[in-house]
């Protein structure tokens, strides 16, 4: 398989060092994943950007948090699965749910449940599900608008899963 570096801000291409420069100072640190993708200055802004509108979608921290560990979950992803674990213990999701999702448990909120199968049900089914998920999912109180969402967390989730996969990014210790 292919060697991926894990850049520094000093050893990074030139149109990625201010962004990891500014990953350090709000971080305090460059993750792994961030110097992996850096090789790529377009793949790191892309990504970096579609998590700031994932963040902006309408669904409230537990949602996304099931929607991220349930696309990692479902790729399979050694990286995002604790990386997403720190982040959604910073944002004050609670363990318990966070957990559940991870060890593909169904959820005790049924709406949250709904996301959750909708979600690993498009990734799976490379977004072609049935019309009877789809309706499950609205049944639960979600309307097209968390449809397209989900896609877009998809699109944010499969750029780091997949560059994960490819580099074998290790796992910062921040996030075991």
């Amino acid at each position: 398989m292919t060697k991926f570096t894990v850049h520094t801000i000093n050893s990074a291409p030139d149109d990625s060092k201010e962004v990891l420069k500014n990953i350090e100072k709000e971080n305090g640190f460059v993750p792994n994943l961030y110097g992996v993708m850096s090789e790529s200055p377009q793949l790191l802004k892309a990504y970096l950007a579609l998590g700031e509108l994932a963040q902006a979608t309408s669904f409230n921290k537990e949602e996304i948090t099931v929607v991220w560990q349930s696309i990692n979950v479902e790729n399979e992803c050694h990286y995002c699965v604790p990386a997403h674990t720190a982040i959604a213990k910073s944002m004050k999701v609670d363990e318990q749910l966070n957990q559940a999702v991870v060890d593909g448990k169904k959820l005790d909120d049924d709406k949250l449940e709904a996301l959750r199968t909708f979600t690993r049900a498009v990734v799976a089914q490379s977004g072609q599900v049935d019309k009877s998920a789809v309706q499950d999912f609205q049944d639960a109180g979600y309307k097209p608008q968390q449809i397209l969402e989900v896609v877009l967390l998809v699109g944010q989730k499969t750029l780091s899963n997949y560059t994960n996969y490819f580099a074998q990014t290790p796992v910062d210790k921040q996030f075991k």
